[in-house]
């Protein structure tokens, strides 16, 4: 599948026909330039309303098409993530069943979704309003899976952290403590250079310490937890003095329930962070469907305001897809060139080369209407 389209409307000189300049597209790309896929893009004949509300509709056309085809990415890019994330294989993105690649090269506009009698700015606005209210959502459900993501990952940084910060838990068994009338069990973490130093002092911190009471429980790559005993009544008075020699005494409380709820907690966010992750990639899924071909309608729409801009009134123009390779590009822009009437060629260069751009602002600068479709 190319990654990168043009869609170009020619116009249809007089005494000629769309077929009969069909016909001469396939036969100069087939000669010239073989290797680029051409399909016709299919418009129906639309509702054409004034040449005022034309000029206006072009103005909105650049700034919806920027919108559009944004949160067109945007919902391709979440889904590329979420299946990154999710560990699965990267699946063709379709609308309606249909890969986008196809959808567009074999575009049928959707008469029930967009009745053709309805004027162009209502058609316009219609899509962009679609797309807005699927962006919302979009924010919406990434906000609610970011959010249950984050309060798993603060739990697996204390579950995983250094010694310094981590949840203690897990690591200390109801045998390490000793809890009674006189006497308690602190847990201190020690810096990993710092170990000699504290095994030569802690006894002599205060004067209540069990001597010979502190036993290392753990190591990490900067610390060590040790415990050590002493009297209740001196605990706080050694907490200060720990601290004097660079040794931090961490609070801990063993209890059974409270590990078993915050075990309970840890589960239930894995539970639901898998569940909004799936329910929100399927939702990515279907909605990317629905914007791309909510952009294909707005592109026809924009082909079709704006021929009628290039080329004047009635319709007479024909609309087609193109996929040519970089180094094909000029090639296939002076085929397309040479299907014009020669004598306005040099009125549509580049600005920068004395003529005008296109109408709608970003429409490239041509003897025809042209502009480009990225599909990643």
């Amino acid at each position: 599948m190319a990654s990168r389209y043009w869609v170009v409307s020619l116009p249809v000189q007089q005494n000629s026909s769309t077929t009969s300049l069909w016909s001469r597209l396939q036969e100069s790309i087939s000669r010239h330039s073989f290797d680029t896929p051409l399909y016709r893009f299919n418009i129906p004949n639309l509702r054409v309303g004034t040449l005022d509300s034309l000029l206006a509709l072009s103005d909105d056309l650049v700034k919806s098409n920027t919108f559009i085809e944004g949160v067109c990415s945007k919902t391709r890019r979440q889904i590329e993530e979420l299946e990154r994330i999710s560990g699965v294989l990267s699946s063709s993105l379709t609308v309606d069943g249909v890969p986008v690649d196809s959808y567009l090269t074999r575009f049928a506009w959707d008469e029930a979704k967009y009745p053709t009698v309805s004027p162009l700015k209502e058609i316009v606005d219609g899509i962009h309003s679609q797309v807005a209210k699927i962006e919302d959502d979009l924010k919406v459900r990434v906000s609610e899976y970011n959010n249950v993501r984050s309060q798993l990952n603060a739990i697996n940084r204390k579950q995983t952290g250094s010694l310094a910060v981590r949840d203690l838990s897990n690591l200390v068994k109801p045998a390490d403590i000793v809890s009674s009338e006189h006497l308690t069990t602190l847990l201190a973490v020690v810096s990993k250079y710092s170990q000699k130093d504290w095994l030569s002092s802690y006894e002599t911190l205060t004067t209540y310490v069990v001597p010979r009471s502190s036993k290392l429980l753990y190591e990490d790559n900067e610390y060590a937890l040790y415990t050590v005993t002493l009297f209740n009544r001196d605990a706080d008075n050694f907490k200060i003095k720990a601290r004097e020699r660079g040794f931090q005494i961490r609070d801990f409380e063993h209890n059974p329930e409270t590990q078993e709820t915050r075990n309970q907690e840890l589960e239930k966010l894995m539970q639901d962070q898998e569940t909004f992750r799936s329910s929100l990639l399927q939702w990515c899924y279907t909605s990317y469907g629905e914007v791309f071909s909510s952009w294909m309608h707005f592109c026809a729409v924009r082909i079709f305001a704006e021929s009628i801009l290039r080329y004047g009134l009635p319709p007479s123009f024909l609309s087609v897809v193109l996929a040519p390779s970089t180094k094909g590009e000029k090639k296939v822009r002076s085929i397309l060139e040479s299907l014009c009437d020669s004598s306005n060629s040099n009125f549509w260069k580049a600005e920068d080369e004395g003529g005008v751009a296109g109408f709608g602002g970003d429409t490239e600068a041509h003897p025809y209407v042209s502009f480009t479709i990225n599909l990643v």
